[in-house]
């Protein structure tokens, strides 16, 4: 999904979605944005699977000691 930013408000920057509403993008997320950028959101599934691989093999190791 590609959102732009509209303007900042506080911590926020405040986006228009690709359905025209508006949301508040946490301002650490985009540290150098300035007004009119385009910002790319997506999920990488790759290292979704990988991340929960790994959060798996740790509660195994926990759990069974």
């Amino acid at each position: 999904m590609k959102v732009i930013i509209d303007r900042f408000e506080g911590g926020f920057a405040v986006v228009e979605l690709p359905d025209k509403t508006m949301a508040n993008l946490p301002l650490a997320l985009v540290p150098n944005a300035k007004e009119g950028d385009v910002v790319s959101i997506e999920i990488d599934a790759r290292e979704t699977d990988e991340v929960k691989a790994r959060v798996e093999q740790l509660m195994k190791e926990v759990w069974n000691d």
